[in-house]
């Protein structure tokens, strides 16, 4: 009786092929770090929805010589402002007739149009927008 031979891959070469692939899509992950990767994602956007607001606030006190109502010192009792619907409304800077930013913009994780998750102040004569829910980083430019 003759043996017959079959041709292919042994249940064993399959199973440590398969665990390499493992360990290699493992390392790769950590290495890639998606979570810093959209944290840092969030970060860029809050910086530059803080500059935004800044260069939109500055262009209307430019054009007025007048800061939009209702702004406060940062050293005062309750601290810096939100910015929103309830609290300091810069919708002005919106209407059809100003042209100093198309939307207020909101946080990344759960601004709204009520409270956008950012905050703005004065110090002295400088006017300070911040992003306090920035995530491991400070984000407030002052000018």
């Amino acid at each position: 009786m003759s043996r017959k031979r079959y041709e292919g891959f042994s249940l064993i070469e399959i199973l440590v092929v398969v665990a390499l692939i493992i360990i290699l899509a493992t390392i790769t992950i950590v290495a890639i770090n998606p979570g810093k990767n959209f944290k840092d994602t969030r970060n860029a956007q809050r910086s530059s929805d803080v500059n935004s607001i800044l260069n939109a606030v500055t262009q209307y006190t430019t054009d007025r010589n007048e800061l939009p109502e209702g702004i406060k010192s940062c050293d005062d009792v309750d601290g810096p402002s939100s910015i929103g619907t309830e609290g300091i409304d810069l919708t002005i800077l919106t209407a059809e007739d100003q042209d100093y930013i198309v939307s207020i913009p909101t946080d990344p994780t759960n601004g709204t149009d009520a409270i956008t998750g950012y905050t703005i102040c004065t110090v002295g004569t400088r006017i300070q927008i911040a992003a306090p829910r920035a995530e491991g980083k400070v984000i407030s430019v002052r000018r």
